[in-house]
């Protein structure tokens, strides 16, 4: 996807670290884009379409089909719902092969009720008590005449889990150190960077927090310890809410993604928290009696009725109870809206901010202040977004159980304007406007997207990562859009009926400002793009409108009304949290058939998924220019090491059951890739080469082994353990280094091994304010970027040469001025490192190299004009460095992902693209000559590639 087509994303996070192309989770977490693989691998193979009668579409690597409709087989009448559909799946066991129907391990989610005594019941997958992630199952019933009838079923209940234990072995606190670890390295960035003059090294403020044993259903299932990391971004402030997933076995990280669902980037409360409950002491018998009757004024001139309360005080507060019954009125739904001016975003992901209050306006009549902050559009839109549920669906709320509904309005990041806006599990976040952007709330499609999230939560509860995650977005971005245009009067025929953002902007047209089109006429899913969580939680924008494309297609076709009622019941009552665009589909159309579309009807809802290419095999026409050495690797947060013409990569199996295992193979791709490390149960990651040895890190229960093995065979040692979290392993000859946290001071520190005699050490002496990292290696010679004190105390950016043999070390000409250093590479041509001269420039940075003594420093490539880049980490041989670049991702489009740009060493010529694959390219691996390995995410699967020369210009 090109600009013409983009996804532009106000305010998206800052880079991400540490993260490959893969997700974890590969025969169906895939289907989440976890694994970012293009087409559910749980399902990969099956028909999109629900047959019209009796249909069942089988699922792929379970027993269980993944959708059963047209059904009418009577059930118990008496009883819950929930008894009943476990009952008519125990007494059609040949059919659905679900061995444990028992409430333990088969337990109710909830039962939702419609018009004509539908029930739709939710049924959570457990394996001896212990919670499947993504493991649900859908019954829907018909109640009526006293008597109860199955109609179908859907979702993904994983019938070959087997885990040797439901027992961790890792316990909490290793669990939430290791998480916090993997959190804050995805999050360091990919430069080194000091603090100002006279101040400290910043700590990552990061806090873990246990949540429940969780099954993930790949292979037999993998059991992990969820954690969930919330904090602050060190690289730009934002807030971070990471889920994380802990192999119980190993301790290593084995999944990780965002838990912010933004706008452009847990259960709902139910009650009241900060001070918004019902009051205290009212005695009015009338719910209307509750309402104070305002007005004000929307970001667009329009005066609107704003409902307000007045407390016990007498305090007018932006509170609205007027959608409370009469004859109950302390019982419902409440909308609040808070003043969060100031506030800033961190402090409102997952958690209140301290002395929040809602907005409490002198009089009825709301003046400039309550406009201009946001309030008075936040406020009007949620209560339109309440309406049009109750109003079309009879949904009471977000959660379906009139839960309240909580706007925060007016947060900052690091004190300055957040173009953004996120729903973060219990509540709306909007980001205080600033320069070329409103504040958030000010445009009702994003209030109507954001709430919408909080109505997919409750419902289908879309895993919020790669194509489960876009379908989450497009569903925001779908029902946001019609709530926008109900509320607003405007006409499906108006040529911006499908811009979503546009009214944000303070200068520049709706077309201009719009941050997703969802009538561009050009998505479809040869745009598809594979992503890492590096980039957009892989995908979740870029991807999106793939499927909201397909989606507003058939509203414009089939008209508003019907279309809104068959995406809501295929959201309500059958897609669930794994499903991807081959499931999205089958939901829409058994939807669309249940609620008795026509012939002609059904073939405008499935010309819609066409026009989007979301059609079987669409996954097949996602080419590449690469050739691959490993497909479908399906690995997370570990790269591939190269030299001498061999490389080492983590795998695991197809299934991506199997704990991480090294695999040594050619880079010509010749051969077969062999096995060398041992299938001990552990994670083994991190592995690279030098052609003649293969060291990789053995992370256990207790500890972390790093691992050394002869390239040409012979049994693997140990060559040094530690205890906490390490990363970049690097070898050459004798000697192995790598970074690793040392735990007596809390910093980085490079380690070294000679495994020759056995000496292990700090290439800078591990001192308390010493922090060092991003080594290469060459001769017995450690290159690595640092930040000490200097005389005065002051801490200072560097590039230094440790000769491990020596001990003497050698200062790379690194101006006193720097803002930031990066990835290190030493080769016979010196030494190569990222510079960044200039943190105002938008995020670019130079190559930088002199020779091993410091002599003839000469710029590779500019930090600024002709030949500059986004240099985000390197890699060298002798003949060319390979530079990994990662644009700002202010908006998200194909050229703000991670690519590979190669440069001769001297610099002439400039950069060339590597490879013009449009999917992410992450963990760049220089080999012999110009060729370079990479994990990628083009195909939707996470594949190691190689080129042997750039491709130039693409």
């Amino acid at each position: 996807m090109g600009t013409s087509a983009r996804r532009r994303t106000a305010g998206a996070p800052g880079r991400r670290t540490g993260v490959a192309v893969g997700q974890g989770i590969a025969a169906l977490l895939a289907a989440a884009g976890l694994l970012v693989t293009a087409v559910p691998a749980a399902h990969a193979g099956t028909t999109p379409d629900a047959p019209v009668a009796s249909g069942t579409t089988p699922g792929s690597g379970t027993d269980t089909p993944s959708l059963v409709t047209g059904l009418h087989e009577e059930v118990a009448a008496t009883g819950s719902a929930a008894d009943a559909a476990r009952g008519h799946l125990r007494a059609r066991k040949g059919r659905y092969h679900i061995a444990d129907t028992s409430a333990q391990d088969l337990a109710s989610l909830g039962t939702t009720t419609g018009k004509g005594g539908k029930e739709t019941v939710r049924l959570q997958q457990k394996y001896k008590g212990v919670e499947v992630l993504g493991g649900q199952y859908v019954v829907r019933m018909t109640r009526k005449d006293g008597k109860r009838a199955v109609t179908g079923t859907s979702g993904n209940y994983f019938t070959g889990l087997k885990p040797a234990t439901v027992t961790p072995k890792v316990s909490e606190k290793t669990a939430i150190e290791r998480a916090v670890g993997a959190v804050s390295a995805q999050f360091g960035g990919g430069l080194l960077r000091a603090p100002g003059k006279g101040g400290k090294q910043a700590e990552a403020d990061f806090k873990g927090t246990a949540g429940d044993v969780t099954i993930l259903p790949q292979g037999t299932g993998v059991l992990t310890r969820h954690i969930t990391v919330t904090g602050t971004s060190p690289a730009d402030g934002s807030p971070v809410q990471q889920e994380v997933y802990i192999d119980a076995h190993s301790g290593f990280p084995v999944m990780q993604y965002s838990g912010i669902q933004t706008f452009g980037a847990t259960t709902t409360a139910t009650g009241a928290t900060q001070g918004a409950a019902a009051p205290a002491g009212a005695s009015t018998a009338a719910a209307d009696q509750l309402v104070v009757k305002g007005s004000g004024v929307r970001y667009n001139g329009q005066k609107v009725d704003i409902n307000l309360y007045k407390d016990t005080k007498g305090a007018l507060q932006m509170i609205d109870y007027s959608k409370r019954a009469a004859d109950s009125p302390y019982a419902g739904p409440m909308i609040a809206t808070y003043d969060a001016r100031g506030k800033e975003a961190s402090s409102a992901s997952g958690v209140w901010p301290s002395n929040i209050q809602t907005f409490r306006p002198a009089t009825p009549e709301l003046g400039e202040d309550y406009t201009d902050s946001g309030a008075v559009d936040a406020h009007w839109a949620a209560g339109k977004v309440y309406d049009y549920y109750k109003n079309h669906f009879d949904r009471d709320s977000l959660d379906g159980k009139d839960g309240f509904i909580y706007s925060l309005v007016g947060v900052v990041n690091n004190g300055m304007p957040y173009n953004n806006a996120f729903w973060d599990g219990t509540k709306m976040v909007y980001g205080q406007g600033g320069g070329d952007y409103r504040t958030f709330s000010a445009d009702t499609d994003v209030v109507g997207h954001e709430m919408t999230h909080g109505v997919v939560q409750h419902t289908a509860n879309l895993v919020y990562a790669g194509q489960s995650g876009a379908m989450n977005e497009a569903l925001a971005d779908y029902f946001g859009n019609a709530i926008d245009l109900e509320a607003n009067g405007q006409s499906m025929d108006d040529p911006d009926a499908g811009l979503l953002g546009e009214d944000l902007c303070t200068t520049l047209g709706p077309r201009e400002c719009a941050l997703r089109d969802l009538n561009d006429g050009a998505t479809t899913s040869k745009n598809f793009i594979g992503v890492t969580y590096g980039g957009d939680n892989g995908g979740v924008h870029l991807n999106s409108t793939i499927f909201s494309g397909a989606l507003w297609d058939m509203r414009q076709d089939l008209g508003a009304e019907l279309a809104d009622q068959i995406v809501y019941r295929a959201l309500s009552a059958y897609m669930t949290p794994l499903d991807g665009f081959t499931e999205g589909r089958a939901a829409v159309v058994a939807a669309a058939q249940e609620l008795g579309a026509t012939k002609a009807q059904l073939k405008i809802v499935k010309r819609s998924f066409d026009a989007h290419g979301i059609v079987p095999g669409w996954e097949k026409a996602l080419g590449i220019d690469t050739d691959t050495l490993l497909p479908k690797v399906n690995i997370y947060s570990t790269g591939v090491g190269a030299g001498g013409g061999k490389y080492a990569v983590s795998r695991s199996d197809e299934e991506g059951g199997e704990p991480y295992s090294v695999w040594l193979g050619n880079t010509s791709g010749k051969g077969r890739p062999q096995l060398v490390s041992p299938n001990n149960g552990d994670y083994n990651v991190y592995a690279t080469t030098d052609g003649r040895t293969v060291v990789w890190a053995d992370f256990g229960a207790n500890g972390i082994n790093i691992m050394a093995r002869p390239v040409k065979g012979g049994p693997a040692k140990v060559i040094d353990s530690i205890g906490s979290n390490v990363s970049g392993l690097v070898v050459d000859g004798d000697y192995v280094a790598y970074t690793a946290v040392n735990p007596q001071f809390g910093v980085t520190n490079v380690r070294y091994v000679n495994m020759k005699t056995g000496k292990i050490g700090l290439v800078d002496d591990g001192r308390p304010n010493n922090i060092s990292g991003l080594a290469s290696i060459k001769d017995g010679k450690i290159a690595y970027a640092k930040v000490a004190p200097n005389a005065n105390g002051d801490m200072v950016l560097g590039v230094e040469v440790f000769d491990a043999a020596t001990g003497a070390r050698k200062q790379m000409p690194v101006d006193a001025g720097v803002m930031g250093v990066g990835q290190t590479a030493i080769t016979d041509d010196g030494v190569f490192w990222i510079e960044d001269d200039d943190i105002t420039d938008g995020g670019r940075a130079a190559v930088r190299r002199a020779n091993a003594d410091g002599s003839d420093a000469v710029t590779v490539t500019p930090e600024a004009g002709e030949g500059s880049l986004y240099a985000y980490t390197l890699t060298a041989s002798d003949d060319a460095v390979t530079v990994t670049t990662a644009p700002p991702a202010t908006w998200w489009a194909n050229d703000t992902l991670m690519k590979l740009y190669q440069v001769a060493p001297d610099g002439k010529g400039g950069p060339q693209r590597m490879s013009c694959n449009r999917g992410e390219q992450a963990y760049g691996a220089a080999d012999e000559g110009k060729r370079v390995l990479w994990l990628d995410g083009t195909t939707g699967s996470t594949d190691l590639v190689t080129r042997e020369r750039p491709a130039g210009t693409c």
